[in-house]
C-alpha cells in the first residue's frame, strides 16, 4: 500500500493511475514544463515512468520499487521522476516507447525511459524488480557525473533513431495508385496461412481478439463467398464466445488470452476491446444469425451500462484485473463455494461450465468456459433442454448476486473521448442488427455527452472528462468520435450529427494534416512539443488513427458529394499499398476500406415519410459494403437532395455519386445491390 504519510505533485491530478502513485514516497510529476525545467535547473536526468491503471506488472513494479522509501530515496536524490498514464498521453508513451523498443528490442509496460533534462532519451526498459532497479539508478547516476560525452552521444543516437521511425513512415508515399483487386485477395489469403484451426484466431499464444481483424475477414468473406474464411470467422468467434476470456456471468470480454486455448484471460476488461466486440458480434449476427451472439452483445452491452457507465453517460475506461492484490480473484470460483451455492444444480453447471479438469487453473481455482454443446449437456444430465437453461439461468443469477459481494476490482473512472467514440459506434451497429431502440438511445446520450463536455464551438475536441474536460485531444479522438456521428447520422437521419462531424473534420486537416506528406500527424502539428511527431499508420488492437481517417473521409465523400475527401482517402491508402497485404494484421481497417474502394460499394438512399419500415427490412439483411442514409423529409444533403417527394417513398442505390431509377421495395433494392 502506498504510505499516507507522504504525498507528491500527483495529488491533483484525475488519472485513477497517476492518484495511485500520489502517496509514493517517490517525488513523483505529473507530466509537463514544470518537471523538465526543474530537471535543467538542478541538471538531473529525468526518469519517465509510463502504464495505465489496469496493467498489472505496473502495480507489482510500484510495490517493489515505488513504494519502497530506500528506493524512493535515491530517485529523489538523483532524478525528477514523472508519472504517465498512456491513455491519457498516448503521445508521450509512443516516442518512449519506440526508444526502448530501438534499445532492447521489445516493449511493454510498465515502460521506463530516462531522459535528458530536453527530453531526449538515454536508455531505458520495461518491469524491473528492485534490486535491478537500484542498480540501475546507480549507474546512469554515475555516468550522468562522470560522462557527460557519452551521455549525450546516447541521447543523440535514440532521439535520431526515433525520428527516423516516424519520418519513414510518413514519407513512404507513392503517387502511383498500387491498390488492386489483387491487393486484397493476398491480404486474405496471407491472413488464412496464420489461422489456428484447433482454436481460432491465430496461430500462437498469447491470444489478442483483434476485432478488427476479424471484421475485415467478415466482410471479405461475406462480400466475396469465400466460405472457408467465413467459417474460421464464425468458429473463432465462437471459441471466444465459449471462452475463459468471456465473463459468462457478467458480461463482457477481457484483454487476452495468455495461452491458446482462450481459457486464462489476464482479467483486466478494457472499453476499447468490449466495444469492438459488441460491433464484431453485431455485424456477425447479421451475416448468420447465430443466437450465441446476440447473447453476447446483450450481456456485454448490460456489462457496460452497470459498471462503466457515468450519471452523464460518459464511459470509464477499464476495469482492473486484480483486487485484494490478486489477479482474477473476482472472476474465479473453487468446487467448494459452487457446491454451497449451487447445491443440486451444481452437476449440470459444472458440465456446461467445464467445472473439471477442463476449466481447472490454479490452487483448486476454476475459470468458467464452454466445452460442451447445449444439447451434450441436457443428453449427459437427462434433461430437456428447456430444464437446463432453467437451471443455468438460476444459477448465473445466483452467482452474480453471490460474486457483488466480493471486493470488486479497481474502476479506471476516466472517460476517454476516442474509446467512447468506439463504443458510440458499436452501439449503433447493434441497433442495426437487433433494432433495439435502447441501443439507440443509449449512443445518443454518449453522443450528446460528448458533444456538450467535450467539443467547443469551432470543432476542438478534448482527450478526457473527469468532472470536466482536460487534455487537448489527439486524431484518434476525433477519428473515432467522427465514425460514430457519421453512423449516427446513417441510422437517424438527423442531420445535425453529420454536421458536427464535418465540423471536426475541418479541425483535424488544419490541425492535423500534412498536405505534402497526405497522412495526419498524431498530435497537433502547430502544438507538439516532443522529439518527433508520431504518425500512426500501422492497425493494433484498436485501428490506426490514419486508417479510421481515411475511412471517415471516404464515407463522407459518398455523403457530401466533396470529393476532396475521397481523393485525401486514396492518397493516404497509397502509403500502405504494399504492407496491407505482406503485413495484414497490421493493417486490417485498412483492408476494409480497400475492400471499398476496389469492390462495388453502394449508397443507398431511402427518402419518405414511411422510412422506419424500410429501415427495419434493411436490417434483416447483412450489407457490408454500403451506407445507408434515410430522410423522412426534403434534404440539402449532396446524397439527398432533390429526391424527397411528399406522396412516396423511394429508394435510390448509387454508386460513384451516381444512382439507379428509384424503386418502391426492399427486393427491389436487394436485386440492384447485387
Amino acid at each position: 500500500m502506498s504510505n499516507p504519510k507522504y504525498t507528491n505533485h500527483l495529488i491533483s491530478e484525475k488519472s485513477p493511475y497517476l492518484l495511485q502513485h500520489a502517496h509514493n514516497p517517490v517525488n513523483w510529476y505529473a507530466w509537463g514544463d514544470e518537471a523538465f525545467t526543474k530537471a535543467k535547473q538542478e541538471n538531473k536526468l529525468v526518469l519517465i515512468s509510463v502504464g495505465y491503471s489496469a496493467c498489472h506488472w505496473c502495480h507489482v513494479m510500484e510495490h517493489q520499487c515505488f513504494e519502497d522509501e530506500q528506493v524512493a530515496e535515491l530517485m529523489n536524490k538523483y532524478f525528477i521522476n514523472i508519472k504517465v498514464d498512456r491513455e491519457e498521453r498516448p503521445d508521450v508513451d509512443h516516442v518512449y516507447m519506440t526508444a526502448v523498443q530501438l534499445m532492447t528490442q521489445h516493449g511493454g509496460w510498465p515502460l521506463n525511459c530516462f531522459v535528458l533534462p530536453d527530453g531526449r532519451p538515454i536508455y531505458g526498459g520495461t518491469y524491473f524488480p528492485k534490486e535491478q532497479w537500484m542498480q540501475l539508478l546507480k549507474n546512469l547516476s554515475t555516468l550522468h557525473q562522470t560522462d557527460k560525452l557519452k551521455v549525450e552521444d546516447y541521447a543523440n543516437q535514440l532521439t535520431t533513431g526515433v525520428k527516423q521511425t516516424d519520418e519513414f513512415i510518413s514519407v513512404s508515399y507513392d503517387e502511383k495508385n498500387n491498390i488492386t483487386k489483387e491487393t486484397i485477395e493476398n491480404c486474405a489469403l496471407n491472413f488464412q496461412k496464420r489461422f489456428d484451426t484447433k482454436n481460432g484466431g491465430s496461430i500462437g499464444a498469447p491470444k489478442f481478439m483483434m476485432p478488427n481483424n476479424y471484421l475485415f475477414l467478415l466482410r471479405y468473406a461475406h462480400i466475396t463467398n469465400n466460405e472457408s474464411i467465413l467459417n474460421h470467422v464464425h468458429f473463432t468467434l465462437q471459441k471466444i464466445a465459449h471462452g475463459g476470456i468471456y465473463d459468462h456471468l457478467g458480461g463482457g470480454f477481457a484483454r487476452y488470452s495468455t495461452d491458446e486455448q482462450w481459457k486464462v484471460p489476464h482479467f483486466e476488461k478494457m472499453l476499447y476491446d468490449n466495444a469492438q466486440l459488441i460491433s464484431l458480434y453485431s455485424e456477425a449476427f447479421q451475416q448468420n444469425k447465430n443466437p450465441l451472439y446476440k447473447q453476447v452483445v446483450y450481456e456485454t452491452i448490460s456489462f457496460i451500462e452497470r459498471e462503466l457507465t457515468s450519471a452523464e453517460y460518459g464511459f470509464y475506461s477499464a476495469l482492473d484485473a486484480d483486487s485484494e492484490g490478486v489477479e482474477g480473484l473476482y472472476y474465479i470460483w473453487t468446487k467448494e463455494e459452487l457446491h454451497v451455492l449451487l447445491k443440486k444444480d451444481f452437476d449440470v453447471f459444472a458440465d456446461y461450465y467445464s467445472v473439471n479438469e477442463i476449466g481447472y487453473w490454479e490452487d483448486e481455482n476454476y475459470i468458467l468456459l464452454r466445452n460442451l454443446s447445449d444439447a451434450e449437456v441436457a443428453l449427459k444430465n437427462n434433461i430437456s433442454l428447456e430444464e437446463m437453461n432453467k437451471i443455468i439461468s438460476f444459477a448465473k443469477e445466483k452467482l452474480l448476486a453471490q460474486r457483488n459481494k466480493r471486493v470488486r476490482p479497481g474502476l479506471d473512472d476516466k472517460i476517454i473521448t476516442s474509446w467512447n467514440g468506439l463504443l458510440c459506434a458499436a452501439l449503433c451497429d447493434a441497433y442495426t442488427a437487433f433494432a433495439d431502440d435502447t441501443f439507440l438511445q443509449l449512443a445518443l446520450k454518449n453522443a450528446n455527452f460528448i458533444k456538450h463536455k467535450l467539443i467547443d464551438d469551432t470543432g476542438g475536441l478534448m482527450r478526457c472528462y473527469k468532472d470536466k474536460a482536460y487534455i487537448n485531444a489527439f486524431l484518434d479522438d476525433y477519428a473515432f468520435i467522427i465514425d460514430a456521428y457519421i453512423k449516427l447520422f446513417s441510422i437517424t437521419g438527423d442531420a445535425a450529427w453529420l454536421g458536427i462531424s464535418e465540423l471536426l473534420v475541418r479541425q483535424t486537416l488544419n490541425d492535423f494534416y500534412d498536405e505534402k506528406k497526405h497522412v495526419f500527424y498524431f498530435s497537433d502539428k502547430n502544438a507538439n512539443k516532443l522529439i518527433s511527431q508520431k504518425v500512426e499508420m500501422h492497425d493494433n488492437v484498436i485501428p490506426a488513427s490514419n486508417s479510421q481517417m481515411a475511412r471517415n473521409l471516404f464515407m463522407l465523400s459518398k455523403i457530401t458529394g466533396n470529393i476532396n475527401y475521397e481523393t485525401i482517402s486514396k492518397k493516404m491508402l497509397n502509403h500502405v499499398a504494399e504492407e496491407i497485404a505482406n503485413y495484414p494484421s497490421g493493417h486490417s481497417n485498412w483492408a476494409i476500406l480497400v475492400t471499398q474502394q476496389i469492390l462495388p460499394f453502394n449508397e443507398v438512399c431511402v427518402v419518405g415519410k414511411a422510412v422506419d419500415e424500410f429501415i427495419n427490412e434493411f436490417k434483416e439483411h447483412y450489407i457490408p459494403n454500403a451506407i445507408f442514409v434515410y430522410s423522412k423529409t426534403a434534404s440539402e444533403i449532396a446524397l439527398l437532395k432533390e429526391r424527397y417527394k411528399p406522396d412516396e417513398t423511394v429508394i435510390y442505390v448509387c454508386q460513384n455519386y451516381t444512382c439507379s431509377a428509384p424503386v418502391k421495395t426492399v427486393n427491389e433494392t436487394l436485386k440492384q445491390l447485387n
